[in-house]
């Protein structure tokens, strides 16, 4: 996994230290004791990192040093901040397998569960995943449970799906609730709609889901068009309002949530070879990678465009096998951590519900990483802030 070795004595440090790069890497140390466990980690300076853990004993220091118990260096070049936690990942996965978890600690990511193995669907917010092939479907990640929370109840305020917990056995006799009250449930509980209705319902909260809240904008307008045709004005402007109300709610909705197993997207990211960044590819939350792609001179690209490198290099990817849920969760988290962060690295892109990939929009982002400039979703970002900030001033 660590491609690069060098075998460690204290008489030939010198040499040794200027043999690696002073750049981002995960090195592993290894004792001359076997029984002892190996140091792993990650720097943004290799060399310098080494020279402290390895160098010359200091007097009157509480820092860690290893010189004498070390007899072999293991690392790997990494471009980016992305790249090392994910190296350091797979590699404390493979050499602390009971452990790891508790080195990396794991924020696992809040998803969005829509329980359609219950006779009755509901949603619920969870940061677990069960069986995979179930029929219970997820959407994220999200960035906090709070976050999560907020966008599932005002999108729900929109159906009329049960918000309640238990498991439901309809009688007529049961008062029902304050939403079958307020008429914002359709009431399966004492049977206030028949089953076909209520899971009409649910189609409708998962096409919501499904589409990112697409559907339902598109239902409010064919509805209010429909309305004005029919000079049914009032209705036509309450649907206007809700579509109003609705807005806000779906721009909470974050560009990278999605329906996991429909979840595909590269992340481009620096690289630490000149001239090139790497690929990660994200398919149901599971991460695989990293692939180096190079930057041809213009006579090297005439023969071959960009966009069709790309596609090539995305279809070199090996399939994604089935993997454990623990391991899909701890991708997950490892995404989250990335994404959601003040200043992101990189850029992330977004296959459509084809799995069709943008390619322009990869090529440009491409051309922003190497020269190091703010991503696209960054910009737009900080711009709509902006303009929100001018609208309260005014």
């Amino acid at each position: 996994m660590l491609t690069e070795r060098l075998e460690f004595a204290p008489e030939r440090d010198a040499g040794i230290f200027s043999a690696v790069p002073a750049a981002p890497a995960v090195f592993l140390l290894r004792s001359n004791d076997a029984q002892a466990e190996p140091y792993v980690s990650k720097t943004a300076n290799l060399r310098r990192r080494l020279q402290r853990l390895l160098g010359p004993v200091e007097e009157r220091t509480k820092k860690l040093n290893l010189r004498d118990r070390v007899r072999s260096i293991e690392y790997e070049p990494t471009g980016s901040d992305f790249e090392s936690g994910f190296m350091l990942y797979r590699v404390l996965r493979e050499t602390f397998p009971k452990t790891y978890a508790n080195r990396m600690r794991f924020r696992f990511a809040p998803l969005v569960k829509l329980h359609l193995e219950n006779q009755y669907p509901r949603a619920s917010i969870t940061t677990r995943l069960g069986r995979l092939n179930g029929r219970a479907l997820y959407y994220g990640p999200f960035q906090s449970r709070t976050a999560a929370e907020k966008f599932m109840n005002d999108s729900l305020d929109f159906f009329k799906m049960r918000r309640c917990v238990d498991d439901l056995h309809p009688d007529p006799k049961f008062p029902g609730c304050i939403y079958s009250e307020m008429k914002m449930c359709l009431a399966p509980c004492f049977k206030g709609c028949s089953d076909e209705e209520y899971s009409a319902e649910v189609n409708r909260v998962q096409a919501y889901f499904d589409s990112g809240g697409e559907s339902l904008v598109r239902e409010f307008s064919a509805q209010r068009d429909a309305a004005s045709v029919n000079l049914a004005f009032e209705d036509a402007a309450a649907l206007h309002v809700r579509l109003e109300k609705l807005k806000p709610i779906l721009s909470q909705f974050p560009e990278i949530v999605r329906r996991l197993d429909r979840f595909s997207a590269l992340i481009v990211q620096p690289c630490h070879l000149a001239d090139s960044v790497t690929f990660f590819r994200v398919e149901s939350g599971i991460i695989s990678g990293p692939a180096v792609f190079s930057i041809q001179t213009a006579e090297h690209a005439k023969s071959q465009s960009m966009e069709s490198r790309v596609q090539a290099i995305l279809d070199a990817f090996p399939p994604t096998k089935t993997r454990p849920v623990i391991e899909t969760m701890e991708h997950l988290a490892l995404l989250k951590r990335w994404y959601y962060r003040g200043r992101r690295i990189g850029e992330i892109f977004l296959a459509d519900d084809k799995g069709v990939f943008p390619m322009r929009r990869i090529v440009r982002g491409i051309s922003r990483v190497l020269r190091g400039e703010v991503p696209e979703d960054d910009l737009s970002t900080k711009t709509q802030i902006r303009k929100g900030s001018e609208e309260i001033q005014n």
